[in-house]
C-alpha cells in the first residue's frame, strides 16, 4: 500500500483554514446571519393565490364550526341544551362545488354562496389557516386553485406588500401552485398585525384572492431565548466532546478532535453568511449532524493511529501518521462519497429548508473529512513534535 505524505500537507492547510474562517468572521461581523423567523420577531405566513370557491355563513341560535382536511371537510353544531352533531362531507363523496354546496345548504342556518363553477372538483379546494373556523354572519371563504392559473411574478407580490416595509418573500413549490412565503419582522415597540399581509394583497390582487396556509407568530423574547439557547447547545456539544475523547485517547487527541469540530462549524459559519442562507433550527440541526459526521470520522483515524503505534513503535510519530490516515483514506472516501449520494438526492428533489439543509450536509461532509485529516491529525502532531524540541534545545 501506498503510504501518503500527508504531513507535509498540514501547514498549508493550516493558512487554508484560518483564511476561509476570517473570511467567515468578517463577513459576520458586517452582516450577521440572515436568521430565520425561528429566531427573529415577526410574523411568517405561507399564502397561495387562489379565488374563492363558496362561502358560508351561519344565521342560526347554535354554535357552528368547520374544520377542514384534504380529504373532508366537518361542520359541528352545538349549544346549549344541544348535543355536538358533527356534519361530515368526504369529497370521494362530493366530488364538485356544486354537489358539496347543496349538501352544506342542508344544514339549519348554513347559507352557501358558490363563486366558483358548480363542475369545479372538490380536489382543487385549499385549506386555509386564515379566519376563525367558527361560522357567524359573516362569511367564511374557501378557496380553490383553478387548474391552469396564470403565474404571479414575485416581484408584483413583493410590490404589493412594500407599503408595510421590509418584507421577505419566497416562491414556495411551483410556479403554477403561486404560494409564497412572506416574512416581516417586528419593528422597535411595534408587533406585526397577522392582518396586514392578507390586507395589503387583497387590495393589489383583489378581495377574497388570497388563502392563509400557515401563520406563524414569534415574539421577541421567544427569538433571544432560542438564540441563547442555540449558542449553549453547540458549546456543550464541544466540551461533550472534548470529555469523550479525553477519556478514550489522551488530552492531545481530545483537543484535537474539539478543534477538528469547531473549524468545521467555523466553516459553516462562513458558508452560511456568504451564501445568505437562513439561519433557524433546520440549520441547527444540520451543523450538529456534521459535528457528529466530523467526530465520527476523526475518532476512527485515531484509533488507527493508536493501534498503528502499538505495531510500529519505534518508528517516528510521523511515519505512524501517515500509515494511519493513508490506511482508512479509502474507508473515509467511500463512506463520505455513499452518503453525499444520499444527501444529493435530498438536495435535487426537494425545496424549502429540506434543501438548504441537505446542500449544508454537502459542505459539512466536505469539511469534516478535510478537518479530520488535516486539522485533528496535525495538532495530535504538532503537540508530539513539542516535546521532541524542547529535548533538542536542552541538549
Amino acid at each position: 500500500m501506498k503510504i501518503i505524505r500527508f504531513t507535509k500537507g498540514f501547514v498549508p492547510a493550516i493558512v487554508v483554514s484560518g483564511v476561509i474562517i476570517l473570511i467567515g468572521i468578517v463577513s459576520f461581523i458586517k452582516d450577521g446571519f440572515n436568521f430565520g423567523v425561528d429566531f427573529r420577531a415577526g410574523l411568517i405566513q405561507e399564502v397561495q393565490f387562489a379565488p374563492p370557491a363558496f362561502s358560508l355563513a351561519y344565521t342560526g341560535y347554535n354554535n357552528a364550526t368547520i374544520s377542514m382536511t384534504r380529504a373532508q371537510i366537518d361542520i359541528v353544531v352545538s349549544g346549549v341544551n344541544v348535543e355536538n352533531t358533527t356534519h361530515t362531507f368526504p369529497f370521494a363523496e362530493y366530488s364538485t362545488v356544486g354537489s358539496l354546496a347543496t349538501a352544506l345548504s342542508s344544514i339549519d342556518g348554513i347559507a352557501v354562496d358558490t363563486g366558483a363553477a358548480s363542475a369545479v372538483s372538490t380536489a382543487n379546494l385549499i385549506q386555509s389557516a386564515h379566519g376563525s373556523p367558527k361560522l357567524s354572519a359573516v362569511p367564511y371563504v374557501v378557496h380553490y386553485l383553478p387548474p391552469g392559473s396564470p403565474v404571479i411574478p414575485i416581484d408584483e407580490v413583493r410590490a404589493a406588500l412594500s407599503p408595510l416595509g421590509t418584507v421577505t418573500v419566497q416562491v414556495l413549490g411551483n410556479d403554477e401552485e403561486r404560494r409564497f412565503m412572506v416574512r416581516m419582522e417586528d419593528k422597535e415597540g411595534e408587533t406585526v398585525p397577522t392582518e396586514a399581509v392578507v390586507a395589503a394583497l387583497e387590495t393589489a390582487f383583489g378581495d377574497d384572492s388570497v388563502a392563509v396556509t400557515r401563520s406563524d407568530y414569534v415574539g421577541s423574547r421567544f427569538s433571544k431565548q432560542l438564540q441563547n439557547q442555540a449558542g449553549i447547545l453547540l458549546f456543550a456539544t464541544l466540551i461533550l466532546i472534548l470529555v469523550y475523547a479525553a477519556i478514550r485517547f489522551k488530552i492531545e487527541y481530545a483537543v484535537g478532535a474539539v478543534a477538528a469540530i469547531a473549524h468545521d462549524a467555523l466553516v459553516m459559519v462562513t458558508f452560511i453568511c456568504l451564501s445568505n442562507m437562513e439561519f433557524n433550527t433546520t440549520t441547527i440541526a444540520a451543523l450538529l449532524t456534521i459535528l457528529g459526521y466530523s467526530i465520527n470520522d476523526t475518532i476512527v483515524i485515531f484509533d488507527r493511529i493508536r493501534e498503528t503505534r502499538r505495531i510500529y513503535p519505534d518508528s517516528p510519530f510521523e511515519d505512524v501518521l501517515n500509515r494511519s490516515i493513508s490506511e482508512t483514506l479509502g474507508r473515509t472516501v467511500i463512506t463520505t462519497v455513499t452518503t453525499m449520494l444520499a444527501v444529493l438526492s435530498l438536495f435535487i428533489f426537494t425545496t424549502g429548508s429540506m434543501k438548504d439543509f441537505a446542500l449544508a450536509l454537502l459542505v459539512g461532509m466536505v469539511s469534516g473529512v478535510y478537518s479530520t485529516i488535516f486539522i485533528a491529525s496535525s495538532f495530535v502532531y504538532f503537540w508530539r513534535r513539542k516535546p521532541r524540541r524542547s529535548a533538542l534545545r536542552a541538549n
